[in-house]
C-alpha cells in the first residue's frame, strides 16, 4: 500500500507537470520576438498559470478623474499666462517697504511658467493684466498669477487660493483647470490652500469677461508677499512648476486628489 501512494504521487505530479508544459508549450509556439501586436511574453504566461498582476498602491488611492479637454474652436497648442498687475498703465499691485512689487513678483514667476510650458511643446502668450489681446482671447487654457499683501496680517495669512471663471460657456472645464491647479500646485510648493479669502475680485476677475466664452480661465495667488516671501523669491521655481504641472493636468486629463 505505501509502495502504491508513492507511485500516485509521482504519477499526479507528473501530469501536473505535462499540463504546464503543453501550456509553455503553446506560448512560446505562437509568441514571436518583435511582435508589436498583442500581448507580450510576460503576460501571456501569466494567463496560462492563471498568475493576477499585483494591484499598486496607486491605485488604492481614491482619485478624481477629470475627463479630457475639449479643443473644438480653441487653438489646441495655445496657453495664455497673465503676470498680474504688468504692463505700462496698471498698478504696481501690492508694494513691500523695500519696493518689492507684486507685479514684479507675478512677472518672474510668469516669465518661468511661461519658458517651462514651451518647453513642453506648447505655445504660450505672456500677457499684462490689461493686454488688449485679452479681448474675445481664444486659448486651451487661460492662467492669471497674482500674489497676496505684503503687510503682515496675522500668522495665519499664508499660502494660495485658486478661483476658476465659473460663469462662461466653459465652466466645467474651468472648474476642472481649478482643481488641477490646487492640487498639484500644493504638491510642488508644500503650500497649504487659504481656505475662506478666495474675494469677488478673483471669481469676477475682469478677464473671465473679456476672454472667448469658450476659453477656460483660472486665477492664482501663488502665495502671501509677508509670510511666503521666501519661496516667492527665494524659490520661484517651485512656484512656477506647480502652475506648470496645474496646466498640463488638466490638459491631459490627469487625475486629481479629492479635495
Amino acid at each position: 500500500m505505501f509502495f502504491l501512494a508513492i507511485l500516485g504521487q509521482a504519477l499526479r505530479q507528473a501530469v501536473m507537470v505535462v499540463v504546464v508544459g503543453m501550456g509553455l508549450a503553446t506560448v512560446f509556439t505562437l509568441w514571436t520576438p518583435g511582435a508589436g501586436a498583442g500581448p507580450s511574453l510576460a503576460e501571456q504566461l501569466a494567463g496560462v498559470l492563471s498568475v493576477q498582476p499585483p494591484v499598486s498602491e496607486a491605485t488604492a488611492i481614491p482619485v478624481v478623474q477629470v475627463e479630457p479637454t475639449p479643443t473644438q474652436g480653441l487653438d489646441s497648442l495655445r496657453i495664455g499666462i497673465v503676470a498680474g498687475h504688468s504692463g505700462p498703465q496698471n498698478d504696481p499691485g501690492a508694494v513691500c517697504p523695500d519696493g518689492l512689487t507684486e507685479a514684479g513678483v507675478n512677472r518672474d514667476i510668469g516669465t518661468r511658467v511661461k519658458a517651462g510650458l514651451e518647453a513642453s511643446g506648447f505655445q504660450v502668450d505672456l500677457l499684462d493684466e490689461f493686454d488688449n489681446r485679452l479681448e474675445n482671447y481664444r486659448a486651451l487654457a487661460l492662467v492669471s498669477i497674482h500674489n497676496d499683501s505684503c503687510e503682515y496680517i496675522n500668522e495665519l495669512a499664508t499660502g494660495y487660493k485658486v478661483a476658476g471663471a465659473l460663469e462662461n460657456q466653459a465652466r466645467a472645464q474651468s472648474a476642472q483647470l481649478t482643481a488641477c491647479l490646487t492640487d498639484r500646485y500644493a504638491r510642488a510648493t508644500g503650500m497649504r490652500f487659504h481656505a475662506g479669502s478666495v474675494t469677488r475680485d478673483m471669481t469676477q476677475y475682469h478677464s473671465f469677461s473679456e476672454i472667448a466664452p469658450e476659453t477656460p480661465a483660472a486665477i492664482i495667488e501663488t502665495g502671501f508677499l509677508n509670510l511666503d516671501r521666501p519661496i516667492l523669491t527665494q524659490e520661484p521655481y517651485r512656484v512656477a512648476q506647480g502652475v506648470i504641472d496645474g496646466v498640463i493636468c488638466y490638459v491631459r486629463g490627469e487625475p486629481v486628489s479629492p479635495q
